[in-house]
């Protein structure tokens, strides 16, 4: 039997696991968040390149890596780029120092701070298919001939700090024991057998 690791809340992370250090790079904008055991909280923006921006962030923010005792980070969709940047770093950091990571989605994120079960929220994901959820559903992949769109379409910023305040007792964090990147699906490959070239064989 397979045992199910309940989802924890963020209040529940701060309460169990403060520090918290959170970072998100799956937009434009890299940005990282430090939460203190009280619930207070300070954020970092930087745009620009996420293997440049990510540690500007830490570094300003004058994290003291040693001290957090848990990461959080977005996992997609969005910039693969930049959410691998975030794990290859969190990786990283738990080798030096064993700590927990867990991993939220952008797009469930949003769902939850806006509320409304009826509303889908939607991102490009490119060759012409859009990445899809509503509250409580889980993340689809929708060809764009499957996605009707309703008139009153909105655009939602992206910020992190915001949304946060917005969800604090939503259980949308999932333990991770390696940080990467969101896949709809596994990577196939397929066998590639070499073989020696040879000339054609003249006919007779």
């Amino acid at each position: 039997m397979r045992l199910v690791t309940p989802m924890p809340s963020l209040s529940e992370l701060i309460r169990d696991h403060a520090p918290v250090l959170i970072l998100d790079a799956a937009s434009l904008r890299s940005q990282v968040g430090l939460y203190a055991a009280d619930g207070s909280s300070r954020w970092e923006t930087q745009t620009g390149e996420a293997g440049v921006a990510i540690f500007r962030c830490v570094e300003r923010l004058d994290v003291d890596l040693a001290t957090v005792r848990a990461f959080v980070f977005c996992e997609g969709p969005g910039s693969t780029l930049g959410i691998r940047t975030v794990a290859m770093a969190l990786r990283a950091w738990q080798t030096l120092s064993p700590r927990p990571a867990y991993a939220y989605g952008s797009l469930d994120l949003i769902a939850h701070a806006v509320g409304a079960p009826a509303t889908g929220i939607i991102a490009d994901a490119r060759r012409d298919t859009w990445h899809y959820q509503r509250l409580g559903q889980p993340l689809r992949r929708v060809p764009t001939a499957e996605l009707p769109l309703p008139t009153d379409v909105v655009t939602t910023p992206y910020d992190v700090a915001a949304l946060l305040a917005r969800t604090t007792e939503a259980a949308i964090f999932r333990y991770v024991e390696a940080p990467e990147a969101f896949l709809h699906e596994e990577p196939s490959y397929a066998t590639w057998s070499p073989h020696i070239h040879r000339a054609p064989t003249p006919s007779a």
